[in-house]
């Protein structure tokens, strides 16, 4: 998860104070030590870091804390509140012409992933917004970045304008938007060329694209792993560009998290969207009260749900609810469920938006590997389609066999089998516990 140490730092901070019938200004003050700590070891600006704190302690001494019937509750919601505002209030929307298309700019140093994530937005606006973007080659100074963002359209079914790397990025420009009005698209996405710095003559060139094209956004690409230089970064293209929005990508890293808490108020330009993985749909709009929640351990129920609606099948989850119902859950059902939750991401992740997950027992240190899913399934898939259906007829012989065309070991089928057998009597205890609720209760299965 994002913001992993910064979060586990805050989170055993706030739990001392949390559960105090009474807060002292010096409860407070020991809190905010912490907390400051806390937030300069994930990279955050200094000034951002004095001005949150400042915010925070003349709150949580306030009046709506000493007269809060929960004080230390009360703390916590302050924390959240503040943080919420720290990483921008309010989720920025992207935004959208009345008269289409609407042109999208994406800018950005080399190496921030931004041909990638150019094909990223492309897709989810199509998925999520039904709209009809095209995506253009305007970069034309990168060796092969024009056919890195033509296999990324055709990895997705998504059209890219191109005219090669000997016409300028203003005219690719202009015939490219000529070309989208032509063919009715919503969108037009530029994706312009990076530098390994910052210069004149690119920042020459970005404007006169920026004059052709009139974007209603100009969104800069930057890689969330490079902390503080992602922030000096967006001050420097949004001094001379005019940026309406940040994307931050690899935020799913081994990264402090310091440039998301740091942007919005240094720049004060919101974080648009984070790039949470490699995969093509793995770009989220970003949500700053969502995202405070999963730092501070209350987890994102709203974002599991949604992604729940976006991938699971309701039929199947209804079909399954049947099937736990009379014990009829066999090997097969199983392993849709394991296709299922894989659609969902990676199952870390997941884990990171159940509230308070990361404090269960178990579960804290929990790593779950991709490998060991594919474990599973090669186990099941060895089976036959009566081994499937009915377990229980699995002896020591047919176990053998199995192990032996999964390229597993006994142990690890009879692990399996053991904890399928363990899984269906929960099951049934659930179900039994969800009657009398009303009928479809349980909407999106998860194993």
């Amino acid at each position: 998860m994002a913001f992993e140490g910064l979060a586990d730092r805050l989170q055993n901070t706030l739990q001392k104070i949390r559960g105090k019938g009474k807060v002292t200004e010096a409860d407070v003050k020991e809190m905010m030590r912490e907390v400051r700590l806390a937030l300069l070891e994930a990279d955050v600006n200094f000034r951002v870091v004095k001005d949150f704190i400042k915010r925070v302690t003349e709150r949580s001494v306030g009046q709506e804390v000493l007269k809060s019937l929960t004080p230390g509750q009360q703390v916590v919601k302050v924390v959240h509140d503040e943080l919420t505002t720290l990483l921008g209030g309010e989720q920025s929307k992207i935004a959208v012409n009345n008269r289409p298309p609407t042109v999208i700019m994406m800018v950005g140093l080399q190496g921030a992933g931004k041909t990638t994530t150019t094909g990223k937005l492309a897709n989810h606006l199509r998925k999520k917004h039904n709209r009809k973007p095209l995506l253009v080659a305007a970069d034309i100074y990168r060796p092969a970045a024009i056919k890195q963002l033509e296999t990324v359209g055709g990895q997705l079914s998504l059209p890219v304008f191109s005219l090669g790397d000997q016409v300028s990025p203003v005219e690719i420009a202009k015939q490219a938007i000529a070309k989208a009005k032509e063919e009715h698209h919503d969108y037009v996405i530029i994706d312009t060329a990076g530098r390994l710095h910052i210069d004149e003559e690119l920042m020459d060139e970005l404007q006169k694209v920026k004059e052709i094209s009139n974007p209603s956004e100009i969104f800069l690409v930057v890689d969330a792993m490079t902390g503080q230089d992602a922030v000096n970064v967006a001050e420097s293209f949004n001094g001379q560009l005019g940026l309406t929005g940040v994307v931050l990508t690899k935020l799913d890293g081994d990264t402090r998290g310091g440039a998301a808490l740091s942007i919005k108020a240094v720049t004060d330009l919101p974080i648009k969207f984070v790039g949470m993985g490699e995969k093509m749909d793995a770009l989220e709009p970003f949500h700053p009260d969502r995202m405070s929640s999963r730092i501070l351990g209350m987890g994102d129920v709203l974002t599991l749900i949604e992604k729940a609606q976006t991938n699971v099948d309701e039929e199947k989850a209804k079909e399954l609810q049947k099937k736990m119902r009379d014990m009829s859950f066999t090997f097969d059902d199983f392993l849709d469920q394991m296709g299922q939750v894989k659609n969902l991401g990676p199952l870390d992740e997941l884990l990171s938006m159940m509230p308070g997950a990361n404090k269960m027992k178990g579960l804290k240190n929990v790593s779950i590997d991709d490998k060991q899913i594919g474990h599973v399934e090669a186990i099941i898939k060895s089976m036959t389609k009566l081994e499937r259906e009915q377990p229980e007829i699995i002896n020591a012989s047919r176990r053998r066999r199995i192990a032996k065309g999964s390229g597993r070991t006994v142990q690890e089928v009879n692990r399996l089998i053991k904890q399928f057998d363990e899984m269906k009597k929960m099951m049934k205890q659930m179900s039994g516990m969800m009657k009398g609720k009303k009928k479809g209760g349980m909407k999106f299965p998860f194993m």
